[in-house]
């Protein structure tokens, strides 16, 4: 009898040892294995974080996150033109978060060893170098090979769509999903930046002197319109000087000199209309100017 309630408390402590309650946290989704002593492990269940298991025999949790990954590539290519681009595209994805997918994830795109469930992000890294790197960086030069390199940055919003676009269709019907895709911090070789540069400055100085040039223009049309007021005025008194309206200024200029208490003014008619000529003398008999 003793040896029946020793034997069953070594199997009871063994069954303990093996027994496990693996979780999974949230925002994760858990690919549960259940170990043997003898053999293989093999696929138990999946769940959805946060949660666990419950108590189980030798059973194991490989956790993976179902929240967006961001990797960057750095790449130096070739443009149209031939010469040396560099720049970084960084791809932002996930694993899709059904069961099913993470499933298929997990047993077709990557690889699980004992102890990967304390590194998850290994598992994803694996599985981004085994699909989705060279694809990636294969579009990426695609695009850029397309254009001259001065052409990149007005369209490099165009070209991450484009290598998102490419990236989508290459994950049609797998666990990936692609969120985005953006090239940006573009470097050009020395010369094509000092020519930029160059031709930068040449142009703003380009578009001072049509500023310039259209002011001058401006202050020239001005002085086109006084002259022309000017000539207008003129043209409109020659007109008006007529014998009968220099007489008409004569008197009503005596009329005004005539109360002035400071001067002489002495007439002498002549002309046909009578118009006067006019001179002016002080009190001493001396002519005024």
């Amino acid at each position: 009898m003793k040896r029946i309630i020793f034997l069953a408390l070594v199997i009871g402590s063994f069954g303990l040892v093996g027994c496990s309650n693996p979780s999974t946290p949230a925002g994760y989704v858990g690919y549960v294995t259940q170990g043997a002593w003898f053999g293989h492990d093999r696929f138990y269940n999946m769940q959805t974080g946060p949660t666990s298991t419950g108590l189980g025999w030798l059973l194991d949790a490989h956790n993976i996150s179902v929240t967006p990954y961001t990797y960057h590539e750095p790449m130096t290519v070739l443009s149209k033109d031939n010469l040396k681009v560099s720049f970084q595209v960084h791809i932002v994805w996930r694993v899709k978060p059904e069961h099913e997918q993470v499933k298929l994830f997990v047993e077709k795109y990557t690889t699980l060893e004992r102890g990967d469930d304390k590194n998850p992000n290994k598992v994803v890294e694996v599985a981004y170098g085994n699909f989705l790197k060279e694809p990636l960086r294969t579009a990426t030069r695609d695009e850029v090979q397309a254009l001259d390199a001065l052409a990149l940055k007005e369209r490099i919003v165009q070209i991450g769509h484009a290598i998102e676009k490419t990236m989508k269709i290459w994950v049609n019907n797998t666990p990936f999903d692609i969120m985005s895709v953006v090239v940006g911090d573009i470097q050009y070789p020395d010369e094509v930046a000092n020519a930029v540069a160059k031709k930068m400055a040449t142009t703003q100085l380009l578009e001072q002197k049509a500023t310039e040039i259209q002011i001058a223009g401006r202050d020239a049309e001005k002085r086109i319109k006084d002259a022309e007021g000017v000539a207008k005025a003129m043209e409109i008194i020659n007109q008006r000087l007529t014998p009968q309206y220099l007489q008409h200024e004569a008197i009503a200029a005596q009329e005004k000199m005539v109360g002035s208490p400071n001067h002489t003014t002495i007439y002498i008619p002549v002309g046909n209309n009578g118009v006067p000529l006019v001179g002016t003398f002080d009190a001493s008999g001396k002519p005024t100017k």
